[in-house]
């Protein structure tokens, strides 16, 4: 099976080098175009000329981008080279209602359309550990799952068209509560003048143990925030996810919460850093409160 990858960020890059590493890639095209070139020349597979070129080419065809537009902009680049029996297996992060239209309209080509999400981060995608939940044909799920098993770590049917990246926005409302919390607490414990090493080993063994303690507990403290999930990308996401519980006619209170403050940060400059730079806004709870 011949596997082409579309979009190489820091998730789609190690994709593709797990993909290739299993014998599934088959070649690679990025809107950047030096990137593409040089993954391809690092692992000998082709760079393909465009969207289109690399469609044509594979069996399947997976996506990982940052938003609906721009997927929208690599489906159409796609669909004119798309032929029976293809299968578009979309990794990013977007609205359900998006992953429902390019299906739908991809059958009429006799082309599936999967929508897998994933959760885990760049730390996931590098070591193959990602969980991905999927949506849509469950039997073309069926012919790719050794597709996704080579680059993750838990490949979970959740249902019809859409239903992955319902379940993806179930995650981000539990990433934004995880980091609401975790950041806060750690920022009270530092503020009470407790030794933070001490805090988070005897914490991560008992009840309040979590990924993203064990994960950005420390580098937070630290001040570091160079890695992993970025709060501009969080931010799009949870917007979708504040539109969507609209239309249920429902506040997430959480998602609200962490909108506004991720607005923040975004606006002083940091939406580039990972989503441990909450930290940032916590501590101005007890150092400054009355700038929070």
């Amino acid at each position: 099976m011949k596997v082409g990858v579309i979009g190489l960020g820091a998730m789609g890059e190690h994709l593709a080098r797990n993909l290739y590493l299993a014998s599934y890639l088959h070649s690679v095209w990025n809107r950047t175009e030096s990137k593409a070139a040089r993954v391809a020349q690092e692992l000998g597979v082709i760079h393909a000329d465009s969207a289109a070129a690399l469609a044509k080419s594979v069996d399947v065809i997976l996506t990982c981008v940052s938003q609906d537009e721009d997927l929208d902009e690599v489906i159409a680049a796609c669909t004119p080279a798309l032929s029976a029996g293809k299968i578009i297996v979309d990794t990013s992060t977007v609205s359900p209602v998006t992953a429902r239209r390019h299906a739908e309209q991809l059958a009429e080509k006799d082309v599936v359309f999967l929508d897998a999400p994933v959760s885990g981060g760049v730390e996931g995608a590098k070591n193959r550990s990602l969980a991905v939940m999927v949506g849509g044909n469950e039997e073309a799920l069926v012919r790719v799952r050794p597709v996704l098993e080579a680059v993750a770590g838990h490949v979970e049917y959740i249902g019809p068209s859409g239903s992955g990246q319902a379940c993806k926005m179930v995650n981000q409302v539990m990433v934004a509560g995880i980091n609401q919390a975790v950041t806060e607490a750690l920022a009270f414990g530092s503020a009470l003048k407790l030794p933070m090493d001490k805090v988070m080993a005897v914490l991560g063994q008992g009840a309040a143990a979590n990924w993203f303690l064990k994960r950005r507990g420390a580098t937070m403290l630290a001040g570091t925030f160079n890695s992993g999930f970025k709060i501009k990308l969080h931010y799009k996401d949870l917007a979708i996810c504040k539109s969507v519980a609209a239309q249920l006619g429902a506040h997430l209170t959480i998602v609200e919460m962490t909108l506004v403050h991720y607005k923040r940060l975004i606006d002083a400059g940091h939406g580039d850093e990972e989503i441990s730079a909450l930290y940032r806004l916590k501590k101005q709870l007890f150092e400054d409160p009355a700038s929070y």
